[in-house]
């Protein structure tokens, strides 16, 4: 016998000798609810228990059903319980507005405001968000927020990231619009682009970067330091360029866009949201019928606007003070228009905007312009997991999908404004707020 087979056989002898170690299971989780929306869309439940064994939903049941030994028991009897929210539009990094927002963005460092987007997910996943997605940062900041999250390193919600939005120069995304001439040289700019192969490019720059999904403006936007309206500002040779590169890649592709002009040459060109779409028309609905897009109203910038300015009458530059009073005028005549026609809605705020921790109060407004509580909530869990493709782990309650789980006192299918109260959150099988 050789050496070798010597020594395999010696290994083989002490393998089988050793004691079998059984692979301890996961802990259970019992959560027994009062009442359970588990599939939005659907009508809640009566008391049932919810099962959950690492991290994930293992059934589904009517009535208290006794827990196993050795159980967590989760005791929500008296509470209504649903899946986990999803805004599918925020910005993380920050929430002032204005000029102070310029101000902030030119003073603060790049880890000052790494903590600021950290505290601003934990405040959004308090509020009974678990997912979000995050249209639009500078410096990595939320992309290594979402890793962070992910490996368990910080508390937050889930995030699906943009990294840098893209518009054209002197468009929406451009970082040097109310600043000094001098100081162009020294902001980032590799996120603009004129003509059809530089935006090729710069998709192709964010996908090496890591982004989930790509962000770009069609239209002029409300916050930018520059007195050009909120029309189309880009061309469509440059726009289809965006779609098709972020596509190439297996990326969905979410358009800023106010404006009718912009909105539906995004639709036309293969958008996948439109996010605003403050002034939808007819064909804007046939667009989006035709092509499946979705649609994300972020009417709580409202809320954002209105507050700044009770604080401070100047909080806004002139050429933003006068678009911010159109928008006030505006916001929500599109969601009456397209929640009738049958569009896809999904739920987003623009958070950042408005302030996070907020998010919910995104529900009283989608109300308030048309939509049934219970189609708001459809918007916010089903629907925003669909568009962000995450829906075979997230938005509903099933057996197989990850535990994201959230309860509050009251019925949000009777009230929607109980929402804004969640005093139980569970991220992933484990409990971040109540028991």
């Amino acid at each position: 016998m050789t050496k070798f087979a010597i020594a395999v056989t010696l290994l083989g002898t002490t393998l089988l000798g050793a004691p079998i170690v059984a692979q301890t299971a996961a802990p259970l989780t019992v959560i027994h609810a009062g009442r359970l929306l588990d599939q939005p869309g659907k009508p809640a439940r009566g008391p049932s228990t919810v099962t959950v064994q690492g991290g994930r939903i293992v059934s589904v049941t009517d009535g208290f059903t006794a827990a196993p030994a050795g159980a967590t028991v989760i005791n929500l009897e008296t509470s209504f319980v649903l899946p986990g929210l999803i805004d599918s539009h925020v910005h993380l990094e920050s929430d002032a507005g204005g000029t102070a927002g310029l101000v902030e963005g030119v003073t603060d460092s790049v880890a000052t405001r790494a903590f600021r987007a950290e505290v601003n997910g934990r405040k959004t996943l308090m509020a009974g968000f678990t997912t979000v997605r995050n249209l639009g940062g500078a410096d990595g900041i939320t992309l290594a927020l979402r890793d962070a999250v992910a490996a368990g390193w910080v508390v937050g919600p889930r995030i699906i990231d943009a990294g840098n939005s893209i518009s054209t120069t002197s468009g929406h995304m451009d970082a040097t619009l109310g600043l000094a001439e001098e100081f162009w040289p020294v902001v980032q700019q590799d996120n603009l682009c004129d003509g059809a192969d530089a935006c090729r490019k710069a998709v192709r720059l964010q996908i090496r970067r890591g982004v989930d999904v790509i962000k770009i403006a069609t239209t002029g936007g409300v916050n930018s330091v520059i007195g050009a309206g909120v029309g189309k500002q880009i061309y469509p040779d440059e726009v289809k360029a965006l779609v098709d590169t972020a596509h190439l890649y297996g990326k969905k592709i979410a358009v800023h866009a106010h404006g009718t002009d912009g909105i539906n040459m995004a639709l036309a060109a293969g958008a996948d949201s439109i996010e605003h779409g403050t002034m939808i028309d007819a064909e804007s609905i046939k667009l989006f019928k035709a092509s499946g897009a979705w649609y994300v109203p972020t009417l709580s910038t409202v809320n954002g606007y209105i507050e700044r300015l009770k604080a401070d009458p100047n909080a806004y530059p002139p050429a933003v003070y006068e678009k911010v009073q159109w928008r006030l005028k505006v916001t929500g005549k599109s969601l009456e228009i397209a929640y009738p026609a049958g569009v896809n809605i999904a739920f987003g705020t623009d958070a950042g905007v408005s302030k996070h921790g907020r998010n919910a109060d995104e529900f009283e407004l989608m109300v308030k312009h048309g939509m049934p509580a219970s189609a708001a909530i459809v918007a916010a869990t089903t629907g925003a997991a669909t568009l962000l493709g995450v829906n075979k782990d997230v938005g509903s309650l099933e057996p197989g999908k990850v535990a994201d789980i959230i309860a509050v006192t009251g019925d949000p299918l009777a009230d929607v404004t109980v929402l804004k109260s969640v005093g139980f959150v569970m991220k992933g099988g484990k409990v971040v707020k109540g028991q």
